[in-house]
């Protein structure tokens, strides 16, 4: 009796995990070894076909690995992971080589700064995660461009942050946009988010340009409250005012970037050539990389001129107060894009439903 109970588990029990176990690991082993080559666009529903790019989609429905693992294959989506990969790992570690000065430890001064690394971060590695996965089905493509948007507004507010402590000047803070600032960019970064994932999960393709017009708006609102201060301080004197050469350079990538992310450029005239080189969207991630490391720059330039009298001048509440908004933002983007997830499951399995009824009826 005391034998057989110090025995474990029955043998049926141990050759069933065995046998799963194998099971998952010959499939990973299959997925890593022989992943399945890109097909053209023809092979893939009308949801992952893009303007003028013909052939290099992943095909749908592979398990999750396949997925994670194709960051090292050759398809139409690699170069928008890599340049979002590397530049996420070029501003991580310029931000652990800044230099600390002499005594000055991290404190509640620097905490606006270190909310814009920490968003700057977050957009990297959701646009990385969206164009990593999005193949996998239609759900996952809507679900993980949804966290995209999550990411593009709170990397909005945290560089509104960072732009209002260790950019603006105290006339421009005196002025209309100064007290309502936060609350405005709390509201358009939500109203971005929330325009994005509607018109993301209204539309289909092809895209209507009225798609472009409920994502270029609240964005384009957002962007111009944003940099309210720092376009203060470039219509006064530079010589006075240093480091704006930075803060020039990264809004001209800006708005270079949000030429290409609109036009398909340089596709459209060669339709087919871009496939997996030169698409818009992989310059537009390029240059979105450059203006972020280069509004970093100029943040921690300011930064360092202004440290000492960051508290001073906008008080610890203030300073607070601003910050807390931050993780509020961020809560509030994320459930609206859960909510859009789910609403979006709910209408894919309605269709789902519908076809199936409409072909065993016909």
């Amino acid at each position: 009796m005391n034998e057989s109970a110090t025995d474990g588990p029955p043998p049926m029990t141990i050759s069933g995990a065995r046998l799963r176990l194998a099971d998952f690991l010959s499939n990973a082993k299959r997925c890593r070894l022989r992943p399945r080559p890109p097909v053209p666009a023809s092979q893939v529903p009308i949801l992952f076909q893009e303007p003028y790019i013909l052939s290099g989609y992943r095909p749908v429905g592979q398990d999750w690995h396949c997925y994670l693992l194709s960051v090292f294959q050759r398809h139409n989506e690699s170069v928008n992971i890599w340049t979002h990969l590397l530049a996420a790992a070029a501003l991580l570690a310029r931000w652990w080589a800044e230099p600390v000065a002499p005594g000055d430890a991290p404190g509640l001064a620097a905490l606006p700064l270190g909310l814009f690394v920490a968003s700057a971060l977050a957009y990297l590695c959701c646009s990385v995660a969206a164009h990593l996965l999005q193949s996998r089905s239609e759900l996952a493509h809507y679900s993980v461009f949804f966290l995209d948007y999550v990411g593009v507004a709170v990397y909005q507010y945290g560089s509104a942050l960072g732009h209002y402590f260790y950019a603006s000047e105290p006339e421009w803070r005196a002025g209309l946009p100064g007290p309502a600032y936060f609350p405005g960019a709390a509201l358009l970064a939500w109203l971005s988010c929330a325009g994005c994932c509607f018109a993301k999960s209204y539309y289909r393709r092809p895209y209507p340009p009225a798609r472009r017009i409920c994502t270029l708006i609240p964005t384009g609102l957002a962007y111009l409250l944003v940099m309210s201060p720092t376009v203060h301080r470039l219509s006064g004197p530079w010589g006075q005012r240093p480091g704006l050469g930075l803060h020039a350079a990264h809004m001209a990538l800006f708005l270079l970037s949000t030429v290409f992310f609109s036009c398909p450029v340089p596709e459209r005239f060669l339709p087919g050539r871009c496939d997996f080189l030169g698409q818009g969207h992989q310059v537009f991630h390029v240059l979105l990389a450059l203006c972020s490391l280069t509004q970093l720059e100029a943040l921690l330039g300011d930064y360092a001129r202004r440290r000492a009298t960051v508290l001073e001048d906008f008080g610890e509440e203030k300073v607070w107060w601003a910050c807390v908004l931050h993780p509020v933002v961020a809560g509030c983007c994320l459930l609206t894009a859960l909510l859009a997830s789910r609403r979006k499951r709910g209408q894919l399995l309605t269709e789902t439903r519908e076809r199936r009824e409409a072909k065993d009826g016909s």
